[in-house]
């Protein structure tokens, strides 16, 4: 589990097929002391183990899954990644709670300077479009970030100079893609009162929760 406040800019030093999963190979100025194979890194919001640490690099295995359904498919030496270490009992939660399950590929269709600021336009499909709430939170490429607006399938967000010059936001343009995970909060919702369980707004209403 993650914040979505990412702690560094990663250089990937190489991604290496194997059959249909990979290796990926990330360096980092960030500390890895505290950093163990077989611990949680998030690399642009996907959540992969390590499975080697140097000192100013580590390891970590890609599956076919992953490949099939990220980013990280196209990436390729020199490219830059946000990453995140996993969450302890000690570490602030600025963001929100971040699995690393990435949800879909968005695609960016805006790009808009505002003052100081950038607002993205983001096109993700139906089926992940309906967890989407305006002010809700959502990650992309692992950042934490507030929805603005949603509206057919498409949201907006925000991005401040500081997470523009910390994070690979700050470079993106319209034509790019992101990993989108949203809130896990509103899936579990869904899941609830699926109708298979009986929980409508007659069952919610006879209990007293809606008046």
């Amino acid at each position: 589990m993650f914040t979505g406040i990412v702690e560094n800019v990663g250089l990937v030093k190489e991604i290496a097929r194997r059959g249909e999963d990979a290796l990926l190979a990330v360096g980092t100025s960030m500390t890895l002391d505290d950093v163990r194979v077989g611990d949680s890194v998030a690399v642009s919001g996907t959540c992969l183990t390590v499975v080697a640490v140097a000192k100013n690099s580590f390891s970590a295995d890609v599956s076919a899954e992953t490949l099939a359904k990220t980013t990280l498919k196209e990436l390729k030496a020199g490219d830059k990644v946000n990453l995140e270490k996993a969450l302890t009992l000690s570490t602030p939660i600025g963001g929100h709670f971040v699995l690393g399950h990435v949800d879909c590929v968005g695609d960016i269709r805006e790009r808009k300077e505002r003052s100081n600021s950038v607002l993205f336009g983001v096109e993700v499909g139906e089926e992940v479009g309906r967890y989407i709430v305006q002010k809700g939170s959502i990650a992309l490429d692992g950042i934490s970030l507030t929805v603005n607006q949603y509206e057919k399938n498409r949201f907006y967000v925000n991005i401040i100079p500081h997470t523009a010059r910390e994070t690979t936001l700050g470079f993106k343009k319209a034509g790019d893609r992101v990993n989108v995970e949203t809130d896990i909060l509103g899936k579990y919702v869904e899941r609830f009162v699926h109708p298979d369980r009986g929980i409508d707004a007659d069952f919610l209403s006879k209990h007293g929760f809606l008046k």
